[in-house]
């Protein structure tokens, strides 16, 4: 239960972080997360409408997963306009950023994050956009946030199918085209039960190779987001006829 005085201590904290979208603190020696419903102003109004139904859905989101002991941050408190979590450590994005990380704890962080990923598919959930920004890593343990993108109105099939490519292309995304780690990675997730995920994927992508060619000029000039798609669609050529084993 959530006493007085950490309600007290929220609802100041949401005065002095009035507008701000995410924000960390420190309560009692624990690390918090307070997220509040986005503030929109002009045209964003139109392309966001509805920032309370968004903070909605990800709470129920994260009850529906811990319901199903599925490896979600703790939700500690919740209004119609903002939510509070446990912190669960940093990002594998973080992780992979720091300068001093070794080789081998980047394929354990990276391996970890797959076979949690294959994990959530088996239990019959997806998360709706598993980039390396949406997935933390701390001490082996390996925790899903931020449920935005939550999609309960597509078929889990396709939610699979989509977190797979989502998660494969923020590999290439944020790591390039280092087939030492991003490999690795993709047979853990198909390894662990991901297969038929993997096998649906390439069926659907197997139409949009014909992509592949034009993609191919901006594979070194096409910025973050275009860049990993050529490398999502090399990794699925060819490939969409064999078993991986």
């Amino acid at each position: 239960m959530v006493d007085n005085v950490f309600k007290s201590f929220i609802a100041e904290l949401l005065v002095l972080n009035k507008g701000e979208r995410v924000s960390n603190f420190e309560y009692r020696g624990k690390r918090y997360w307070l997220k509040q419903a986005e503030h929109h102003s002009g045209v964003m109004r139109i392309l966001k409408p509805s920032p309370l139904e968004a903070i909605k859905t990800e709470v129920l989101t994260l009850k529906k997963m811990a319901e199903k002991l599925a490896p979600v941050p703790k939700l500690v408190l919740a209004e119609k306009d903002f939510f509070v979590v446990e912190d669960v450590g940093s990002t594998v994005k973080q992780w992979l950023t720091e300068e001093q990380i070794s080789q081998p704890c980047m394929h354990q962080i990276l391996n970890d994050s797959a076979k949690a990923l294959a994990n959530l598919h088996k239990m019959s959930l997806a998360h709706g956009r598993p980039a390396l920004r949406d997935i933390s890593w701390q001490d082996g343990q390996v925790t899903f946030i931020d449920f935005e993108a939550s999609q309960y109105k597509k078929d889990l099939d396709y939610q699979q199918v989509r977190d797979l490519l989502v998660f494969i292309h923020s590999l290439y995304r944020y790591l390039g085209p280092l087939h030492d780690f991003i490999v690795p990675a993709i047979e853990q997730y198909r390894l662990q039960g991901g297969e038929a995920i993997w096998q649906n994927a390439a069926k659907c992508l197997k139409k949009w190779q014909w992509l592949y060619y034009p993609v191919s000029l901006f594979k070194n000039r096409g910025g973050r987001d275009l860049t990993p798609v050529y490398w999502v669609l090399k990794h699925f050529r060819g490939q969409s006829a064999h078993s991986f084993g």
